[in-house]
């Protein structure tokens, strides 16, 4: 069910796309606008991951580089029983993580700097457990996706607001009412979108580390400091918020993320549900034992 809704909430965008260039260009600039749509969304769909990383600055790791982190992705992989994915370790006080690409065999997941040294093993843990979970719910791809075609609509609308003829006066108004609405209606599409997905992850996440308190204690702490914190990359372009596993600013009419609050609620009563302990900190720890070590000891990870 989710599927289809995510797909609909996709076409929905796509129409908004050519929507827009109906507006501002009659039936030719509707064809440009879904030429433009589908070009969007295959370059995507092969190069997801590359342009995600690439923005962030993200530096890909491994069992060397940072034995600790990269063994504990690869432990939770092992449990979820999903291909290993890529591991990125982003320099940004920001604490954050992500997860990207097309589809578990060819997926990434990237942590920042701040989140590794801000958690706890466990904590982390059921953080990269979430990513994890987006990965093997494929809601990577569709989310870079949205990003970029909701991106994509306000930069048309731009456009439109400079280039549009203004010699028809009521076409001019309908220009102007689609500059105004479409880039709103985008984002309450994008909005949806993470919404039910956020969710979904934090399940999967649960359910792959075996210790969703965990999780929730990681909301917790990194929520607050998450708001805190500059993210230059959200300042630039802000879609890249909703690929965040705690958005960077809060908002309660435009959040791409549910209320921090209420994932923990979630996460808590699905700890009910698995018969697990009363406390964070008391159930079986996922984390291999070299990896033991407070936040996951920054000299490892250089």
């Amino acid at each position: 069910m989710n599927t289809v809704k995510t797909m609909m909430l996709l076409a929905a965008l796509t129409a908004l796309f050519m929507g827009m260039g109906f507006m501002l260009g009659g039936s030719g600039g509707a064809m440009i606008a879904l030429i433009v749509a589908a070009a969007m969304n295959l370059f995507t769909y092969w190069n997801a991951d590359k342009i995600v990383l690439r923005m962030h600055h993200a530096r890909e790791v491994d069992a060397r580089s940072a034995p600790d982190f990269y063994a504990l992705v690869q432990q939770l992989a092992l449990r979820a029983q999903m291909p290993m994915p890529k591991v990125y370790i982003i320099d940004n006080p920001n604490p954050n993580a992500f997860a990207t690409g097309r589809n578990p065999e060819n997926a990434a997941v990237a942590a920042t700097s701040g989140l590794l040294q801000m958690l706890s093993p466990d904590e982390i843990a059921g953080v990269m457990a979430h990513e994890l979970g987006h990965v093997r719910n494929r809601d990577t791809l569709i989310m870079t996706m949205v990003a970029t075609i909701a991106g994509a609509i306000s930069m048309l609308a731009n456009f439109g607001m400079f280039f549009r003829s203004n010699d028809n006066r009521s076409a001019g108004m309908a220009a102007l009412l689609a500059v105004i609405v479409a880039p709103f209606a985008a984002m309450i599409v994008q909005m949806a979108i993470s919404r039910t997905r956020e969710y979904g992850a934090d399940r999967a996440g649960a359910e792959i580390s075996g210790n969703p308190r965990a999780l929730a204690s990681a909301l917790a702490k990194i929520s607050g400091a998450a708001t805190r914190i500059p993210d230059p990359v959200t300042q630039h372009n802000p879609a890249a918020a909703q690929l965040y596993i705690v958005p960077t600013s809060i908002s309660s009419l435009f959040s791409t993320h549910p209320a921090t609050e209420s994932r923990i609620a979630a996460l808590e009563q699905i700890a009910r549900d698995m018969g697990g302990p009363t406390s964070y900190g008391s159930a079986p720890s996922v984390v291999p034992r070299s990896a033991r070590r407070s936040a996951l000891d920054p000299n490892a990870r250089s």
